[in-house]
């Protein structure tokens, strides 16, 4: 199992990078989506955007990097990977680890939050501002840095 640690850390990285690219664009296209009118050709077109968007690349890169970021949970309890980490439940005690588990599970309800945005878009029922979906773009890069820079670091680990 150790040789295929670096092949699913890699492939976990790269539905991380898919994932958070919709994640940072999707706000951007409600930006640009409040400033289009009810019904126009302008709004059917941010709304095909952004339903692809979420179904071709965000909602199957979620699940990839779930998949695999679980896998590699398994495969470090079992003493594989960078070191031997004992126990699964250890190994998740971790305050890095707690720390990147509290991004994933941000990031996750924020797909979900940007999934019901999507849908008020769809029945012309958005109440957000330009402005709002301009600030809140960037919750998804705040909490990358955080996680990024506790599991590198695997502060009081």
């Amino acid at each position: 199992m150790a040789k295929y640690y670096d092949l699913v850390r890699g492939l976990h990285i790269l539905a991380v990078i898919a994932w958070m690219a919709g994640l940072l664009y999707l706000p951007r296209l409600f930006a640009y989506h409040t400033r289009a009118e009810a019904g126009s050709q302008m709004d059917e077109t941010f709304q095909t955007m952004e339903r692809k968007l979420l179904k071709i690349i965000m909602n199957p890169a979620m699940v990839v990097a779930w998949i695999l970021g679980l896998t590699l949970i398994w495969i470090r309890s079992r003493g594989y990977g960078d070191g031997v980490w004992g126990p699964v439940g250890a190994f998740l005690a971790q305050p890095w680890m707690l720390t990147k588990l509290a991004g994933v599970v941000f990031l996750t309800g924020w797909h979900h939050y940007l999934m019901v945005a999507r849908k008020r878009f769809e029945r012309h029922e958005n109440t957000r501002s330009e402005k709002y979906w301009r600030m809140v773009n960037e919750l998804p890069f705040l909490a990358a840095i955080v996680m990024v820079l506790a599991v590198t670091t695997e502060f009081g680990g």
